[in-house]
């Protein structure tokens, strides 16, 4: 049995400056967003946060490997 993946904490997007008048395809699944991430790529919130869980998980790993 796998261990599941922790969940990345949520990211608050309320703020203005992750929303876009314009439409462009996430740069994680590809569909149209609106969001914006922290460096201005389009981004869907969820896409994001399962992004940065699996970047926390394989430094984890990479850790518990001691290949840091």
């Amino acid at each position: 049995m796998s261990a599941a993946r922790p969940r990345a904490p949520l990211l608050d997007w309320r703020d203005s400056a992750h929303w876009s008048s314009r439409s462009a395809p996430c740069r994680y699944c590809g569909f149209d967003t609106r969001l914006r991430d922290s460096k201005r790529k389009p981004a869907h919130k969820i896409c994001a946060e399962e992004a940065l869980a699996q970047q926390a998980a394989d430094a984890a790993d990479a850790y518990r490997k001691d290949t840091l």
